[in-house]
């Protein structure tokens, strides 16, 4: 039997419970929620990473669909809403396929039916306004972690790829984190800054993820996490979710893209402009600095130190697609996570070790956030801070 065999008849017990997916979004924008448009019932592979094929032949038994909204839309609550209801609206269609999950007796349950566990999460503290209530409102319609930033600072929260502007958290940043934990909500620390992360740790009782990061130490992108981060994972009893993204996975590409960015500001343009002026330039550049790529061994090499610095019980898979322009070779969609586990078991991980790292890790921090939750519910009521009381200047 091949390490892929093995690989494969291990997902077949023990799937990949993935951290994040925004196949909601790429809907959005590429058809407008026109499922018809873009049936995941069928190969969609000329458009998508993702339909149920792939997840099917890559061994996904759980995927957090990320609900994500850009920060500079007018009203994002209203999108997280649109968005919220893409996944249900799948859910609906593929009832065969898709099971609604909310909590880690959910995952179990459909893992045992040969469903896949659909989840949700938030991609960014600004889906919810400033407000207690707003969270609260996520949660009760099935939202089960919020990623605190995305690439923008919110008003009580640093994100890993703007400048500094609260130092970490504010007051209301650590009371929405408090919140979370009342709630069974998962606090997401992809996308912040180093500062809030320690925060977030410094502040959660229950266990804390990384939904979709991999590690600084191996490709040094404020994106990643730092080793000193890794490391107080057991001690929260959360988990750090690799991702495939090439920019955050190669130190080749992370150069390559700056390189990139910055040729495109010799031109007067900005690195987000996607204007065909933009994109001819950016084309000119990548046909004489070839575009460095990522591969199966690039990722296995951040789980290793991952593993080194925070134990195989804390990590998990969050691969970003449909999130992503770009991914590695053998992990082009997602009916390529047999390819990783293969390349594992080729490094000397054993069974148990993976099975840890598809499923078990992700449902154990999930139920040990609702534990934790139950037990605060005795004895806290709802916050109703505001980001006004908490964080007003003061003198």
């Amino acid at each position: 039997m091949t390490s892929l065999d093995e690989a494969r008849a291990l997902l077949a017990e023990f799937p990949v419970a993935d951290g994040h997916n925004d196949l909601p979004w790429a809907l959005r924008e590429q058809v407008r929620y026109d499922l018809d448009a873009r049936d995941v019932a069928a190969d969609q592979s000329a458009h998508l990473h993702t339909d149920i094929p792939r997840l099917r032949a890559g061994g996904v038994g759980a995927q957090y669909w990320s609900v994500y909204v850009r920060t500079d839309l007018p009203d994002p609550v209203a999108a997280t809403l649109e968005q919220i209801d893409c996944v249900r609206q799948l859910l609906d269609r593929h009832p065969r396929d898709l099971r609604p999950a909310l909590t880690a007796a959910d995952m179990e349950a459909a893992r045992g039916e040969g469903r896949i566990a659909s989840l949700m999460g938030a991609e960014g503290g600004h889906s919810i306004a400033n407000s207690l209530g707003t969270l609260r409102g996520l949660y009760g319609l099935g939202v089960r972690y919020l990623t605190l930033t995305h690439n923008d600072n919110v008003d009580w929260a640093d994100s890993a790829t703007d400048a500094p502007r609260a130092g970490g958290l504010t007051a209301f940043g650590r009371e929405v984190v408090r919140e979370m934990n009342r709630l069974g909500m998962l606090v997401d620390l992809s996308h912040v800054a180093a500062t809030t992360m320690r925060d977030a740790l410094d502040t959660s009782s229950a266990p804390v993820i990384f939904s979709h990061s991999s590690a600084r130490a191996v490709c040094d992108h404020p994106r990643n996490i730092p080793d000193d981060v890794l490391e107080r994972l057991p001690a929260n009893g959360g988990m750090a979710m690799v991702t495939f993204v090439p920019k955050f996975v190669l130190q080749a590409a992370v150069d390559w893209t700056a390189a990139a960015d910055e040729h495109l500001r010799a031109h007067g343009l900005h690195h987000l402009d996607t204007t065909p002026e933009a994109m001819k330039v950016h084309r000119a550049f990548e046909e004489r600095h070839p575009r460095p790529v990522a591969t199966v061994s690039t990722v296995a090499d951040h789980l290793d130190h991952m593993r080194e610095a925070a134990g195989i019980d804390h990590l998990g898979i969050g691969g970003d697609y449909d999130g992503t322009a770009f991914t590695p070779h053998g992990l082009d969609d997602v009916s390529g996570y047999p390819n990783l586990l293969a390349e594992l078991l080729d490094r000397g991980w054993s069974k148990a070790d993976l099975a840890k790292l598809t499923w078990k890790n992700a449902v154990r921090v999930l139920d040990a956030a609702e534990e934790v939750a139950r037990a605060l519910r005795t004895t806290r009521p709802p916050s109703n801070a505001t980001i006004e009381s908490l964080d007003a200047p003061t003198g």
